[in-house]
């Protein structure tokens, strides 16, 4: 089993990267591999809309959106982690993963999914809102932790101040490790995701 913990931030060993490795540790010591892939600090380009990737199978815009998308059809789970830039997520994580999930529900649909924030005071829940949305239209299991997934701080070491936040990171890689199991015993058993129904699209002109 295999996690990949996407860093949002333009910094690599910041906060995010921090927390991201409190919980990759965690995920390590019950067994489950993890792997942190960050986005780098370049420039990421925002969905054209153009639906080239369905006939491609992947983005146009052929960057770090691609190789991750290469990652992740061999990855179980997925943990994706951004600062908190104006009580939202980075935008460069937002362009990526506007990209990543676009058309793309048969690689992400079944596999669990959560979202970490870091902040150094506020804007935290509006974040997470944000980035789980990408989640629940995809058909990912949400992974919960005690709290919502946040951290506080400025600088790496300063999560580890937030005694609340590191066991709130601490009990999302634990939760992360479980449901993974219980979704491997699920299959030896038998038991598959339910088959999706056709999509149906409506819009509210009609």
């Amino acid at each position: 089993m295999k996690v990949l913990l996407v860093n949002g931030s333009p910094h690599e060993k910041g906060t995010t990267y921090g927390a991201l490795s409190v919980v990759k540790n965690i995920l390590q010591e019950n067994g489950v591999e993890a792997e942190i892939f960050w986005l780098g600090n370049k420039p990421i380009s925002g969905c054209m809309g153009c639906g080239a990737c369905a006939k491609l199978g992947k983005c146009v815009i052929d960057d770090c959106v691609n190789v991750f998308l290469e990652k992740s059809r061999e990855a179980d789970g997925f943990i994706f982690a951004s600062p908190v830039h104006y009580a939202a997520a980075s935008g460069s994580i937002t362009s990526f993963m506007d990209r990543l999930f676009y058309g793309r529900s048969a690689i992400f649909c079944g596999k669990p999914a959560a979202s970490v924030v870091c902040a150094r005071r506020a804007g935290t829940t509006a974040a997470l809102d944000q980035l789980n949305k990408y989640y629940s239209i995809s058909g990912m299991p949400q992974v919960p932790s005690q709290y919502w997934n946040m951290v506080h701080g400025t600088k790496a070491e300063d999560i580890e101040k937030d005694e609340e936040g590191m066991q709130i990171l601490r009990s999302l890689g634990r939760n992360m490790a479980w449901l993974l199991g219980c979704i491997e015993a699920g299959k030896q058993a038998g038991i598959t995701y339910p088959e999706r129904e056709a999509q149906i699209r409506t819009n509210f002109v009609r």
